[in-house]
């Protein structure tokens, strides 16, 4: 079950369960739209790309898979990405597309 984080972990902009700027990877490390523009696609906890999050429904619409069920995340991940470092760690796999990486 993803956690849908509530917030962009590099700049903390808030990113509530319907956020359609909300990007994460495969370990659900999450990051609006803009963040994932200035790290280049390169998650910076894993290497990994990023993809849209999926927008869990606010609305019982079948066996209870709804958010008030399963509610988002409310603990923050708030972890500013050096940049400069960022871009170092990143620079020899950046050209690489996330599925080769």
């Amino acid at each position: 079950m993803l956690e849908l984080r509530p917030v962009c972990e590099n700049c903390n902009k808030a990113l509530p369960p319907a956020a359609v700027e909300a990007r994460i990877c495969s370990y659900e490390c999450t990051f609006c739209a803009d963040c994932v523009g200035l790290l280049s696609n390169v998650c910076p906890n894993c290497g990994g790309g990023f993809t849209p999050r999926p927008v869990r429904p606010h609305t019982n619409w079948k066996n209870d898979n709804f958010l008030g069920k399963d509610p988002a995340a409310t603990s923050i991940k708030y972890r500013p990405v050096d940049l400069a470092a960022h871009a170092v760690f990143a620079g020899p796999i950046a050209k690489l597309a996330p599925e080769r990486r």
